[in-house]
């Protein structure tokens, strides 16, 4: 059984001023996302999954389908939205931010039933990647608890516009994950790579494999999620804090600490890039020129 790719597409891109998800970058149009897909087909995957809101669900399916990709992959949508909790909970009076990543994971339960791949909807992550991640999904099927994740290097994966969130790496002797920690506001300051907390800048490991949400799961990973998608929100900072965020790092590392899941890092020197600030638009339209000038992608990727 071919593997599936989960495309998280649910964000609203705030900081970029647009659905990014949507924002044509190639010379025939091509999004991020269809670069993606491109490389997930050839990669050997067979069904793609969206995470969308409702409330762009037309204009998306109407810009991603089956028919687009001529036929090659099975395409599925699902939604994730404020109000999608376990029986039992609500949402707490006054908050407006989503759920998070494993949140958005969570709700292609009823729709993946093969190892699978997740990915952002607005990070590039190239060509190799998916190949790397498609091999191992294809030695996990029957599988549980057999997890991985692609491991970028830090540096090769900041923005010239503003501040990133990564998922920082440690690994043990064989690349196997053994702590992934939220970092927030990182860039790049006098030679060094920093991160912000409160105002106080800390410096980060210079080379430090990070995490670009690239992910590689059997469906078990969907029981884990629901179990402690209860702790996450039964915590009292998470009634308290109106911004809390149930992040894949989180069932991440307590899978790890429980000794229950082992994740392998496959190590990727690639250079990452994306749009998270408008500003970054342009750089990654150049980009990708010059995968296509290089011959990686064709100029239309649907020969439209």
């Amino acid at each position: 059984m071919k593997p599936t790719l989960l495309v998280l597409a649910a964000g609203m891109g705030s900081r970029y001023g647009s659905l990014k998800q949507m924002d044509g970058l190639g010379p025939c149009g091509e999004s991020i996302i269809d670069y993606s897909i491109y490389d997930a087909i050839r990669a050997g995957f067979g069904k793609i999954v969206f995470i969308i809101r409702h409330s762009f669900e037309e204009p998306f399916k109407k810009m991603y389908n089956a028919e687009k990709f001529g036929g090659k992959v099975e395409v599925e949508y699902v939604f994730q939205e404020l109000e999608y909790l376990p029986e039992g909970y609500s949402v707490p009076e006054g908050r407006e931010k989503p759920w998070g990543t494993n949140h958005a994971v969570m709700m292609a339960k009823d729709v993946i039933k093969e190892p699978f791949a997740v990915i952002n909807g607005d990070d590039f992550y190239g060509k190799e990647s998916f190949e790397s991640i498609a091999g191992f999904l294809n030695s996990v099927e029957g599988r549980k608890d057999k997890y991985c994740m692609v491991g970028y290097t830090l540096e090769n994966t900041l923005s010239d516009f503003g501040g990133v969130s990564r998922g920082v790496c440690a690994t043990d002797e064989n690349g196997n994950l053994q702590t992934i920690t939220e970092r927030f506001g990182i860039c790049s300051k006098g030679g060094q790579t920093i991160h912000v907390v409160d105002g106080q800048e800390f410096p980060l490991p210079a080379g430090c494999p990070v995490s670009m949400n690239f992910w590689g799961f059997t469906p078990d990973y969907f029981e884990h999620s629901e179990k402690l998608f209860k702790t996450f929100l039964d915590e009292p900072s998470t009634k308290t804090n109106l911004k809390a965020e149930f992040f894949i790092p989180y069932v991440v590392d307590h899978l790890i600490k429980s000794n229950q899941s082992s994740f392998k890092v496959l190590r990727c020197d690639a250079k990452w890039f994306g749009v998270t600030y408008k500003e970054d638009r342009p750089f990654v339209v150049e980009k990708i020129q010059k995968l296509i000038d290089a011959g990686v992608y064709p100029n239309s990727l649907w020969n439209k």
